[in-house]
């Protein structure tokens, strides 16, 4: 499990998504992804649903 930071707090990958975040320079050299949208779009179901409740909260879902 990894973590990397987002505007809106911080966000737990597992190994491989964090292996495709990295190697697709979706972060920088201090862990900060600031594309959050193309980090949603290279995460696996399972980091989708861990991180539901700050997803939400930057996609602006009301729920």
């Amino acid at each position: 499990m990894q973590t990397i930071s987002l505007m809106r707090g911080p966000f737990q990958l597992c190994d491989p998504c964090y292996a495709i975040v990295v190697s697709e320079k979706l972060v920088d050299a201090r862990n900060f992804a600031a594309d959050h949208e193309a980090l949603f779009d290279h995460i696996c179901p399972n980091c989708y649903d861990r991180n539901r409740p700050l997803i939400d909260d930057m996609l602006g879902s009301s729920e």
